[in-house]
């Protein structure tokens, strides 16, 4: 199979992943992967990123599926959510050497950007600071969560076991 067929094959299957997990985890504990405080388990696969360019595009577009797809997703967050996953993910491919500074970025990105779309949703009538620092706090305590505990699990057990090697190159 040449490179370009594995890879949007990886990425389908990573899409396919955060797609159905977060649905999932919303299945089984409601609304927990849309609260707040979310911690979306499936935010973990964002370590593929470090093993593989394919994560890039495949969790973007499953991040943006399940926005989609998802009753209580605001309008905004389909492109907002998404757009953060891919700044993130991108971002992680370019810190790869750092793993443990990358496993951080989904943190950044969605505080900025989600954070940023609750204020404009949650807002009485206008975009204050501290509203917004609140809600980007909350945004990235929730992926702080995931990321360091989940996502570090992920990446160490790929990465120590050479199954990141064996199943991305």
């Amino acid at each position: 199979m040449n490179q370009k067929t594995k890879n949007i094959t990886h990425a389908a299957i990573i899409g396919a992943m955060y797609f159905a997990l977060t649905h999932l985890q919303n299945l089984l504990l409601p609304g927990s992967a849309t609260w707040v405080i979310q911690c979306r388990l499936s935010e973990a696969l964002c370590a593929l990123a470090l093993f593989t360019p394919a994560a890039v595009p495949g969790l973007t577009v499953g991040c943006f599926l399940f926005n989609l797809s998802y009753a209580g997703a605001l309008p905004l967050d389909l492109v907002v959510g998404a757009f953060a996953t891919f700044l993130a993910c991108g971002t992680m491919r370019l810190l790869k050497g750092f793993p443990l500074l990358a496993l951080t970025m989904p943190a950044w990105f969605n505080a900025l950007f989600v954070g940023w779309e609750l204020t404009v949703y949650l807002g009485e009538t206008t975009f204050t600071m501290a509203a917004f620092w609140l809600n980007a706090a909350s945004v990235a305590a929730g992926e702080l969560i995931v990321m360091l505990t989940m996502g570090l699990l992920l990446y160490r057990f790929l990465n120590r076991s050479g199954m990141g090697r064996r199943i991305f190159d």
